[in-house]
């Protein structure tokens, strides 16, 4: 991905620093706080700078320090974000931060979402909200010269789905489709996607445009949690693929699958491939899932072709070898007990 912007110190954010990675219609945001010593200094108040005017020093240290590199914001790009953020609170949703305007640019709003997690709505004021008619992100952020990046492109191209993990999947399940309008999509249960030693229920949500999926987990293993790994499954598993998926897939292309580790599972309609990364942090808090869905290819009323959302499902077949990668690498995490040599 590609570093496409900023707003730092060398732009005049004194509260926190904030760099934008984008990749097709793909952004992450990664942002930390200033000391507010330095806006102090400037004789500003700490907030008075930021770019991301929500951002909250004491809010991202605590949720650094309970969740480690983590997502605290999810962000889409809506035609009104404070009508958005109107019709969600009126439907239930718990206001985090009314609608705030950036330079008559952009409104940005947020309602809380799961846990510490907040759902953020971005609109652009323009004839058409878009694309971003803003290619350097928000107000108050600048573009950065290529020369100072990794002008790398693997194909990234949209986010398909966010996974958030939930003590209680049932009650966070309504609150979500009560305030956004989605439906259920899919579900997993425990005895489809467990192991001897974790498991979870899943269940996807689902609009004509974005998913997600909330997880109930069930932690039975030492350090509790956990996140997919890239292991390579068992080479019985790629011998038993050409059975599930060989009318899609050609000999060299399940080679290829089987040397770079790549999963695939498929459902009545399309072929899911699947890889995941290793956490991201220092904790195994963040992962990246990258796929691509094959099939289901249909025309909207204009003719022109789509791919239908979900298609190929969300590798519900490959659960179980993901686990025990899952619970492998846990193991690594467990701390050394180191033994003290018996005093006299």
């Amino acid at each position: 991905m590609t570093l496409s912007a900023k707003s730092d110190l060398s732009t005049g954010n004194l509260t926190h620093a904030s760099y934008l990675l984008r990749s097709g219609q793909l952004n992450f945001l990664f942002s930390a706080p200033y000391s507010p010593s330095i806006a102090a200094a400037n004789q500003l108040s700490p907030a008075s700078t930021a770019a991301v005017p929500t951002f909250d020093r004491s809010a991202c240290l605590a949720f650094l320090a309970s969740h480690g590199l983590g997502v605290r914001a999810i962000a889409i790009e809506v035609e009104d974000a404070a009508a958005a953020f109107s019709a969600s609170v009126a439907h239930g949703a718990r206001p985090s931060s009314p609608p705030i305007p950036l330079d008559d640019r952009a409104v940005i709003a947020e309602v809380q979402l799961y846990g510490d997690v907040v759902l953020r709505y971005v609109s652009f004021k323009s004839c058409n909200s878009s694309p971003n008619p803003n290619p350097e992100f928000l107000p108050g952020f600048e573009p950065v010269e290529e020369s100072a990046s990794f002008p790398l492109d693997y194909g990234l191209r949209r986010l398909d789905h966010a996974v958030g993990n939930v003590p209680e999947l049932a009650p966070m399940v309504e609150y979500v489709k009560k305030f956004t309008g989605f439906h259920e999509f899919a579900e997993f249960t425990a005895e489809d996607v467990g192991t001897t030693e974790s498991g979870l229920n899943s269940l996807v949500l689902a609009s004509n445009d974005e998913r997600w999926t909330l997880r109930e987990m069930r932690r039975r293993s030492s350090v509790g949690g956990f996140q997919f790994m890239p292991s390579p499954p068992p080479p019985t598993y790629y011998r038993n693929l050409k059975n599930r998926a060989g009318d899609v897939l050609t000999d060299e292309q399940i080679k290829e699958c089987e040397e770079l580790g790549i999963l695939v599972d498929r459902d009545d309609q399309g072929t899911l491939l699947q890889i995941f990364t290793k956490p991201v942090g220092d904790r195994p808090t963040l992962f990246i899932e990258i796929i691509q869905r094959v099939g289901c290819i249909l025309k909207d009323d204009e003719g022109k072709a789509y791919q239908k959302g979900g298609c190929g499902g969300f590798g519900k077949g490959n659960f179980s070898e993901l686990f025990k990668s899952i619970e492998e690498y846990e193991k690594t995490l467990e701390v050394k007990q180191i033994t003290e040599p018996a005093t006299a």
